[in-house]
């Protein structure tokens, strides 16, 4: 193949085979059409999809696979019918760029749910190729699936928001979680988990963080400024809980029990799962003597992305990053896996390929 060996227009590193290892890597991006922008990608944010599609854990990676679905750039070009975006702008691509855009879900904004939705890398696009992500020097996209990035917002810290924030505000959002005064458990606190952290206190909420480990104490309460921290482990702290919380967000990726957390919640409370353990195991008591609520969701639509972000710039809520070279995600990803990062790591792009 042409790209194979050495040809194309985008500079970008691929993974080849389950091995998950990344290296260089050229291939073509289509030519801007009339309702596409191009973006020059200066930052890309590591999501453990990057993780789970390089190394083919659901079965269907296409090789070479270019990772990368949380991007932030600046646009380099449009198209002639484009409206929204002109060239300069800091814009921002997320999970998805393409969709029917004509179904019931796409006309409310709700392109993530279409059937027909595209993601951002190892997806197959209307015209039949394969997308490719942000691990690459630029992304050429219909303006639908870009986002404005509000002048004076870090470029570097908007990527995340484009995959771990949006995932967690949008069931927030959702559910009412934004009412000043009320309590909110965090499951999990890594790139998901402080998002949720940092949004709840956003609110006015009173947060708990619930984690495996004991060496986040210190983070969660004076660095992300949760108001409780809790070793799930410990039965004693969490009998000490039940009943007492509005709402849970679970970024847990691992198995785990959902009988002791929905015990922590008061009638009619809402745990909103934003993580994909193998199973679901509850007994039913647990939501129907409480009148609870066990919600799903699956990152954003377009009218709430946008709204995320600019929620973000306002309130002047930042992720916690580790800004990396492209030659050093191969460690990265490993330290991925061993839960080694506060909170995201970001790929200087721009500077990884000059």
């Amino acid at each position: 193949m042409a790209s194979e060996s050495g040809d194309g227009n985008c500079d970008a590193w691929a993974a080849r085979d389950p091995s998950g290892v990344l290296s260089p890597y050229k291939f073509n991006r289509r030519a801007v059409q009339s309702g596409d922008v191009s973006l020059k990608i200066t930052y890309c944010g590591v999501c453990y999809a990057d993780v789970d599609w390089t190394q083919n854990r659901h079965n269907d990676s296409r090789y070479p696979l270019v990772p990368g679905h949380e991007i932030a750039g600046v646009v380099t070009e449009v198209g002639s019918d484009v409206k929204g975006f002109k060239v300069g702008d800091h814009v921002g691509v997320g999970t998805y760029v393409n969709s029917c855009r004509d179904c019931e879900n796409c006309n409310n904004s709700l392109d993530n749910h279409c059937p027909k939705s595209v993601y951002t890398f190892n997806g197959i696009d209307t015209d039949g190729t394969i997308t490719k992500g942000g691990y690459s020097t630029h992304i050429v996209v219909h303006e639908r699936y870009c986002f404005k990035i509000p002048d004076g917002y870090p470029l570097a810290k908007a990527a995340p928001l484009l995959c771990a924030g949006i995932t967690v505000y949008t069931p927030m959002m959702r559910h009412n979680m934004n009412q000043p005064g009320k309590s909110l458990g965090v499951i999990g606190l890594g790139g998901l988990g402080h998002m949720a952290v940092k949004f709840g206190k956003a609110f006015g909420l009173k947060v708990t963080v619930f984690s495996t480990s004991e060496s986040k104490r210190d983070e969660a309460i004076s660095v992300l400024g949760a108001d409780n921290f809790v070793i799930s482990s410990n039965t004693q702290q969490m009998e000490s809980l039940k009943n007492s919380l509005h709402f849970i967000v679970d970024t847990a990726s691992g198995d785990h029990p959902f009988d002791p957390y929905l015990s922590l919640l008061k009638v009619g409370g809402v745990m909103a799962i934003v993580c994909f353990p193998s199973e679901i195991k509850l007994h039913p008591a647990s939501l129907n003597l409480g009148a609870r609520t066990l919600s799903g969701s699956l990152v954003g639509g377009t009218k709430d992305i946008q709204e995320m972000v600019n929620f973000c710039a306002a309130n002047k809520i930042y992720p916690e990053i580790e800004i990396i070279k492209i030659d050093y995600i191969n460690e990265a990803l490993t330290r991925l896996v061993n839960r080694d990062v506060k909170y995201r790591f970001v790929i200087d792009i721009e500077n990884s390929f000059k």
